[in-house]
């Protein structure tokens, strides 16, 4: 087998690879849709370590959702 085949070959592979996940992602999606509604205990908690560590001393008063 020559160069260009074999390039040809793993550039159709890597595109039938990123098809595959592109669906396996879309059933996931599907699947388990995303919450509606406000954040969580967790992402409140990551928010304010991270001010708190960023800028010692700050505290967080309030927290809002950009979209």
């Amino acid at each position: 087998m020559t160069l260009f085949p074999a390039c040809v070959m793993a550039m159709i592979s890597v595109f039938a690879l990123l098809g595959a996940l592109a669906l396996v992602m879309e059933l996931i999606i599907v699947l388990f849709p995303s919450r509606e509604g406000g954040m969580d205990a967790a992402t409140v908690a990551a928010i304010t370590t991270t001010v708190a560590s960023v800028y010692p001393g700050a505290r967080v008063t309030h927290i809002e959702e950009a979209s």
